[in-house]
């Protein structure tokens, strides 16, 4: 039998060999963008938590008055709630 054959159709096994190689790539590709989408998140949360900029003031707050952020926090879940 001649390989070189282009009327030769690929067996099941090479398909599916073909198929798993796709699957891998494609995976290969959907995990490198997880995990550039999560560095570029855990760079902006860094970026916010620094002192003056909005997670640090919040952070700072909570830690000083961790009762009244609570009270705080309830209201707006509140707010949110009836909203909808």
């Amino acid at each position: 039998m001649d390989t070189s054959d282009p009327t030769l159709q690929p067996s099941m096994g090479e398909r599916a060999v073909d198929a798993a190689a796709d699957v891998s790539r494609t995976i290969g590709e959907v995990s490198s963008g997880l995990r550039a989408a999560v560095d570029r998140l855990s760079d902006i949360l860094t970026r916010a938590r620094r002192p003056g900029q909005p997670l640090g003031i919040i952070s700072a707050v909570t830690r000083e008055a961790p009762l009244s952020s609570l009270f705080i926090a309830f209201l707006v879940g509140l707010a949110v709630a009836r909203r909808r």
